[in-house]
């Protein structure tokens, strides 16, 4: 039986609650393979007791691991930045995580904020340079604090960076064949910044071994525009580092929300990181409301990359079970359900053997399970409404078990 060794870095504010959710549902999928937790204790709280950042030794560590899962790193009352790049730029530039891979995927119509926008409409990939850009830390202050006060920041691209990315943005494209024509946009601002002429240059140049592959070029205020006026139009986007940063925001609110998005930070075939895309929101923490799917999606992730993508699809068809259903309801911490809840929800799910997609291969949807599920959650909620939660724990434990062996069966093609 493999065994995988994976670093866990539960962080700061909602990580360590939104990771314990997703080590709950790897808890429920293990199957035909077996895991070994490392847990790090590095965070903004970690640094405030210790004064200890990432050792290089540590950083050394992670590369012998085959993943490290991250909740999120943040903490108020330390520098802003300080303890991020000695976690999460050490992940990223000390094991060279070049790629950034952040799926853009709605899974129900009622959580999109676009009026009319299906799944069908919203499903594509985002991959963002990881190592290069303004985030390479060049730069610094001159005369800080003072009327003369100077601020630089140094954008940085090289060839080879650039290349291997959109590369690999190519292959994905490929992979995907989406509809049976795989589109491939890549965005820059190359009118302004005038260095970003080299990713002009360098996709045209790979794009000629790549005839199959739809080729797009978009500046990247039009990008956004695109993504609101029709995200159907996309597939695949390739950019830098600090575009892709803010793009996939936007991306996640067209799936859903922040606390709903999936990344991964990898370097092909060797150790990589996933994370989700929320902060570590110490506005929230501790109050149990925090959305874990977002973790419990980078999991999905992890375990695909990992090659146990079976079991990542079991995860998957479970989040879009729970979603088709209104259960929960949105995506924020509003939502009437805790983070343990949905957690319990998801692991549920996946008990009840539903692994098979609530959306058929058109994107359609089973209306009349739908209506049955619905049905189910609003007598639900009626009897705790009428009798409370302690009288009602049985009954309402008794229609769970109604709600989540509902599956909605794939259409016909």
């Amino acid at each position: 039986m493999t065994t995988y060794n994976i670093g866990v870095i539960a962080g700061d504010g909602i990580g360590p609650e939104v990771i314990n959710e997703g080590l709950k549902v790897l808890g429920e999928v293990k199957n035909g393979f077996d895991v070994n937790l490392v847990e790090y204790p590095y965070s903004g709280a970690h640094y405030l007791k210790t004064k200890e950042l990432v050792p290089d030794r540590v950083i050394d560590e992670w590369r012998a691991l085959d993943a490290v899962y991250l909740g999120a790193i943040g903490h108020p009352k330390v520098e802003p930045g300080l303890v991020e790049r000695s976690v999460i730029m050490g992940l990223r530039m000390g094991l060279d995580l070049y790629v950034n891979l952040r799926p853009v995927k709605l899974f129900a119509e009622h959580l999109c904020p676009l009026k009319g926008k299906t799944p069908k409409d919203v499903d594509f990939v985002v991959i963002r340079e990881n190592t290069e850009d303004a985030y390479v830390g060049l730069g610094g202050f001159f005369k800080k604090g003072s009327p003369d006060e100077i601020a630089v920041a140094e954008m940085v691209f090289t060839r080879k960076g650039t290349e291997r990315i959109i590369r690999y943005a190519f292959d994905i494209a490929r992979a995907r064949n989406k509809n049976g024509k795989p589109k491939l946009t890549m965005v820059d601002k190359a009118n302004a910044i005038r260095p970003q002429d080299l990713w002009t240059r360098v996709f045209a140049e790979v794009g000629k071994e790549y005839p199959d592959v739809e080729q797009n070029h978009l500046y990247v205020d039009a990008c956004c525009m695109a993504m609101v006026r029709n995200p159907e139009a996309f597939d695949v986007i390739v950019t830098a580092n600090l575009f892709g940063d803010i793009i996939t925001d936007l991306g996640a609110m067209l799936q859903g929300g922040m606390g709903f998005a999936a990344s991964g930070n990898i370097h092909p075939g060797k150790t990589s990181m996933f994370e989700p895309i929320h902060g570590s929101a110490p506005d929230i923490a501790g109050q149990g409301i925090a959305n874990p799917l977002g973790a419990v999606l980078s999991l999905s992730m992890m375990l695909d990359y990992l090659g146990e993508k079976k079991t990542a699809a079991r995860i998957e068809n479970a989040v879009a079970s729970l979603m088709i259903s209104d259960r929960p309801p949105s995506l924020n911490g509003k939502n009437g359900m805790t983070t343990t809840q949905i957690g319990d929800a998801v692991s549920r799910q996946i008990a009840l053997g539903d692994s098979s997609p609530m959306i058929s291969p058109r994107g359609k949807t089973n209306a009349t399970h739908i209506a049955q599920l619905k049905s189910a959650i609003a007598a639900q909620e009626s009897l705790r409404a009428t009798l409370g939660d302690q009288a009602i724990e049985a009954v309402i434990a008794a229609l769970n078990e109604k709600i989540f062996a509902l599956r909605v069966q794939q259409q016909p093609v």
